[in-house]
């Protein structure tokens, strides 16, 4: 078995699948970690349909939440032989895989988060160790259990050369900021493409606007746009995370009701990347003025539409992918849970106080051995 070798698994707020990687963190000097291979494992609509039915309350629940799981673990193994293929590495000689789950409710407010997993099952199949349920420790000291990746933002992207914030925008967006000196920052700004994917499924038939073409037909509508902004979320000082929740069609539909009933979907598609790039920006603007640098990942990091209103809204600051700093922008969510995993087999504290609001640090996640 490898110590320093770990398969990371994400599956998102996007509902679009399972992002794997094996990663290598005996990559050297000056390097955290070495992507060594990934897969991506796309949901089948059925599953995809369930989750998102499983945001909300409905008819018997936990045995579809239950059915889940299973779907969901056998998914996660697939997904990380994959990546084992792909990496031509044996995945017996994995110390472990970190697997985060499928988030389908998220109140820390009320002393709870939930994840879908069955991660003695995702051992069985894939017959590697598995690190999972990061998120309950930080909210059982009073945490948010969210946002769990700016300790690994810190040590990928952090250093005294540049102060940097790295943007990850799946359906939700947060951000971490990495100043040269002083305290790691970071929280959920809000919506990052689930309002606008949920938006493109209804009009279009799609799961997504590939790379915001469709929102580039549009013109923001102001109006739209000031309603959605006051909302209370956007102006509450952090720690603080968020999710589908909060955000989701009949919150859209609310405003678009009051607003703009009228409204042509092109424009209300490009008022909802307006909408997410404005939050970000506000935000980097609020706890990061002097950040030069901004990174981002995670699926919007594709949307050129997305990507171009960013820019322009953080002039002249740089915006990049992190693809442009080495690390691809659709791995660095799971890059996280590995580093994650690989930090609770060390018995290592994980998450950032400063960022959840917890009580102090803690170690994150429960281990199911091979």
């Amino acid at each position: 078995m490898s110590r320093e070798r770990y398969a990371g698994v994400m599956s998102g707020t996007s509902l679009d699948g399972v992002d794997a990687v094996v990663a290598d963190f005996a990559a050297g000097p000056g390097r955290v970690c070495e992507t060594l291979g990934a897969a991506h494992v796309p949901f089948p609509r059925e599953l995809r349909a369930t989750l998102a039915e499983l945001q909300s309350s409905g008819p018997d629940e936990l045995v579809r939440a239950a059915d889940a799981s299973i779907a969901l673990a056998d998914l996660y193994a697939e997904a990380i032989l994959a990546a084992c293929a792909n990496a031509a590495v044996d995945a017996a000689t994995l110390a472990a895989a970190g697997v985060h789950g499928q988030t389908v409710r998220h109140r820390p407010d009320l002393g709870w988060t939930i994840q879908l997993n069955d991660a003695a099952r995702v051992a069985e199949r894939a017959g590697v160790t598995v690190v999972a349920d990061f998120r309950r420790r930080d909210v059982a000291a009073g945490g948010q259990g969210a946002p769990l990746v700016p300790a690994f933002h810190a040590a990928l992207f952090g250093g005294a050369e540049a102060h940097r914030v790295v943007v990850n925008i799946g359906g939700i967006a947060n951000l971490t900021d990495l100043p040269p000196a002083g305290d790691v920052r970071g929280f959920d700004t809000g919506p990052g493409n689930v309002l606008s994917d949920l938006w493109h499924a209804e009009h279009r038939g799609g799961a997504f606007d590939e790379h915001g073409a469709w929102a580039a037909t549009g013109r923001p509508i102001a109006s739209l746009l000031a309603a959605m902004l006051a909302d209370p979320y956007f102006a509450m000082p952090p720690p603080k995370s968020t999710g589908r929740d909060r955000f989701h069609s009949a919150w859209l539909d609310e405003h678009l009701a009051r607003t703009a009933p009228d409204a042509a979907p092109p424009d209300v598609q490009a008022t909802l990347v307006a909408l997410t790039a404005r939050t970000i920006a506000d935000a980097i603007r609020r706890v990061a003025t002097d950040a030069r640098e901004v990174l981002v990942c995670g699926g919007g990091a594709h949307n050129a539409t997305l990507m171009g209103a960013l820019a322009r809204e953080l002039a002249p600051r740089v915006v990049v992918p992190t693809s442009d700093r080495g690390v691809a922008v659709e791995h660095v969510e799971a890059l996280a849970f590995a580093w994650l995993a690989r930090e609770a087999l060390a018995g290592r504290p994980a998450n950032l106080p400063a960022v959840t609001g917890a009580a102090g640090p803690r170690v994150l996640g429960a281990i199911y051995p091979r």
